[in-house]
């Protein structure tokens, strides 16, 4: 993982998410609300208020608001400590208004789990934990103490004490439930678009090795001719100098860096190989090409390729980048793991293709069984394995990458450990560890259809 990779996906910040016109927006709508509860109360209730001082903590809102509006840019977002300041305001402007209309005798006082609710789907964890703490005790506060909700005639509005402690149960409950649920759905909803993203920059960037691979393959061939061209004419020239040694020490010169040429031409399109008639190869070569990279890092690659019958020949794959990449990821995964020995399998029949990648690790954690291919998953407890894998941030991204890729071709993936936990460890078989296997039906767009390959054309030269 890169570093801007790592910036990117290594901490999760909640910093300038929320427009200051949201808030001041949502704002607006609880004054009006506010307004609208203390004209009812008092004209159509007939319920004696302390119409001034509810007045001045509603007009400080309002002012704040307006200040808000004609200072600051529309467009301006909040930092985190921001946002978390003027929530906080809301909560204890509404905890004033309900200390002065009844405390929780006032039907609207389940309205200050909006705020906590609020900072769950947009801030951090510690700033809705602090916010819903503040939140709590003045719901408690409330409880115990407040202004009492007298009619005109003289009669106190009150609910019973057993009611009133139930109501404060509940918006106790609906603070932590509610806080608790949109901090979580909100934290995946962020997770998955991250790693979405990542999967994105993983593609493009395999896209890219592509096509600048099929440039150097083009290259190469046409520069293939002059090439030899001037190798043979050197050749030529050397054995016509024997008398002239410093001219044929020329020649000489001429013909080894031609060969030189030749060579490193060789060694950049060896990973593309793709001129437009290689776009299309049998799926052992494209599991092979995408294997290739991890072949000499110390662990045994082993293929084992075959039809489930006779009759069926082996199908030919296009070169996507998508399947390149998903599959590379979980070969890179296996050989990582793996202790010495890793096993890349495909089988083909009429209906189905299947490949299949083993390894003799240690196999998935079964804490982590039902969460395999989920971004951002981290195995609690897991020990440090950064001298095995340097590389490996622990985020699952890999294996996400992986599935995502190969699921838009079409691809089904599940995950499977190649042993029994509860037998002893000489009783594992041999194909221990992790097992992938990704299945395609026949007909999948990725596949060439059988009787449908016609010719792809005359090359397009890169140079004229």
């Amino acid at each position: 993982m890169t570093d801007t990779q790592s910036a990117l996906f290594g901490s999760h910040t909640h910093n300038n998410w929320i427009r200051l016109r949201t808030l001041i927006m949502l704002r607006w709508l609880a004054i009006t609300g506010q307004v609208a509860a203390v004209i009812a109360a008092e004209w159509i209730y007939g319920i004696d208020l302390e119409t001034g001082l509810i007045s001045m903590v509603i007009g400080l809102s309002i002012i704040i608001n307006l200040v808000s509006m004609f200072v600051y840019s529309n467009v301006r977002r909040l930092t985190e400590s921001q946002a978390a300041r003027m929530l906080l305001f809301d909560t204890l402007q509404l905890t004033i208004l309900l200390w002065l209309t009844g405390g929780l005798n006032n039907p609207f006082a389940f309205l200050i789990v909006a705020p906590v609710t609020i900072s769950a789907a947009a801030l951090s964890l510690r700033s809705t934990v602090a916010l819903a703490l503040i939140s709590a005790c003045s719901v408690t506060l409330l409880a115990l103490t407040h202004l009492p909700l007298i009619t005109d005639a003289g009669e106190i509005l009150k609910i019973p004490a057993v009611l009133a402690f139930g109501f404060w149960a509940g918006i106790i409950t609906g603070i932590v439930f509610l806080g608790l649920y949109a901090h979580r759905v909100t934290s995946e909803q962020h997770s998955m678009s991250e790693a979405l993203l990542a999967t994105q920059m993983a593609l493009s960037r395999e896209q890219k090795l592509t096509d600048l691979g099929g440039v150097v393959a083009a290259a190469a061939h046409e520069l293939g001719t002059p090439l030899a061209t001037i190798k043979l004419v050197s050749s030529e020239l050397i054995e016509e100098l024997e008398d002239h040694p410093e001219l044929r020490d020329d020649a000489v010169l001429i013909r080894e860096q031609v060969g030189r040429c030749h060579d490193i031409m060789r060694s950049m399109g060896r990973a593309g190989k793709s001129d437009k008639h290689l776009k299309i190869a049998a799926l052992q070569t494209v599991i092979e090409e995408a294997a290739e990279p991890h072949l000499m890092r110390g662990k045994e690659v082993h293929f084992n390729f075959g039809g489930e019958d006779s009759q069926t020949p082996q199908p030919d794959a296009f070169r996507l980048p998508e399947v390149i990449h998903g599959l590379r990821n979980l070969i890179q995964n296996a050989v990582d793991f793996a202790r010495e020995n890793v096993w890349v399998e495909a089988r083909w029949s009429a209906d189905t293709i299947i490949i299949r990648v083993i390894d003799d690790g240690p196999g998935y954690p079964l804490d982590m069984a039902g969460r395999i291919g989920d971004p951002f998953v981290r195995r609690r407890g897991a020990p440090n394995i950064a001298g095995q894998r340097p590389e490996y941030q622990g985020m699952g991204l890999g294996l996400f990458i992986a599935k995502t890729l190969l699921e838009r071709t079409g691809a089904e993936l599940s995950f499977n450990n190649g042993s029994d936990p509860y037998l002893l460890r000489t009783e594992w078989p041999e194909q221990c560890g992790a097992i992938v296997e990704v299945s395609w039906p026949a007909q999948a767009d990725v596949f060439q259809q059988k009787g449908s390959r016609s010719a792809l054309g005359e090359n397009d030269q890169i140079i004229n």
